[in-house]
């Protein structure tokens, strides 16, 4: 195995749509790498395209993202590691962009994804999305480069959680005192369609937002301030914590 082989990760539940465009994205960084695939209780054959396309395939029951990664992370092989979503596309030259931003102490790079508009909506349902205008960072998924020890000292994801894995992950990160390199760099398209999970379970994600991240300042350890620091402007801002009835409106972006 290469001494930088990077492993990625991409859980994907009836994906079939827009898988392939993400594995060939991955596929064109050019260096040595595993794709793993974890289907999760797909019923649209993404398993079958997932291996047609040269990716390793691991096939689990419907369990949700949380647990999809980290069957993915009890395969990977790679000295890194990168979670990357069925229906992004990955920058030309990103994964080398990351690798060579480590330093002696990183534990993990993370760099910045910008939103695009699926092309084959319609008109009227290009109206209902809103892509942020510029780049931004504190999207776990196809910015984050870790190295596999990262997981040996703060575990894998919580599955408790249906959509605020990502975020209860980092806040754990964050409160190990895990070192982080953040770079100005765009390392991923993420795509915006119908079917985002931001958009079918907003409800499900508000609540889990607010449930952890009220939580973990509770348990102390983990500040307001270190929550803002860290998880950027990606979903702090639009979230109320509140600790003892008080609301901290510093975390508000």
């Amino acid at each position: 195995m290469n001494k930088r082989h990077v492993s990625v990760i991409i859980p994907c539940r009836n994906g079939a749509d827009y898988l392939a465009e993400a594995v060939r994205s991955v596929q064109r960084q050019n260096m040595p790498l595993e794709i793993i695939v974890v289907d999760d209780g797909s019923t649209d054959g993404t398993a079958t395209l997932a291996a047609s396309l040269g990716c390793k395939v691991i096939s689990i029951p419907h369990s949700g993202p949380a647990a999809a990664r980290n069957a993915g992370l009890k395969t990977a092989q790679g000295e890194y590691i990168l979670f990357f979503d069925h229906d992004d596309v990955m920058t030309d030259g990103a994964l080398l962009r990351l690798l060579s931003a480590f330093l002696k102490d990183t534990d993990f790079v993370s760099a910045k994804v910008h939103d695009f508009v699926s092309l084959e909506l319609s008109k009227e349902d290009k109206e209902q999305l809103a892509p942020r205008p510029e780049p931004y960072s504190g999207l776990l998924t196809g910015a984050y480069l870790f190295k596999r020890q990262v997981f040996e000292k703060v575990g894998g994801f919580d599955e408790k959680f249906r959509t605020g894995e990502c975020i209860d992950f980092l806040l754990r990160c964050a409160k190990a005192g895990l070192r982080e390199r953040k770079l100005n760099y765009v390392a991923s398209g993420r795509r915006l369609h119908n079917t985002n999970m931001g958009r079918t379970m907003r409800k499900q994600e508000n609540k889990d937002y607010s449930f952890l991240l009220r939580e973990k300042i509770r348990g102390g350890g983990v500040t307001a301030r270190l929550i803002r620091r860290f998880l950027s402007d990606f979903v702090v801002r639009s979230i109320k914590i509140r600790t003892v009835g008080i609301e901290d409106r510093r975390c508000v972006r």
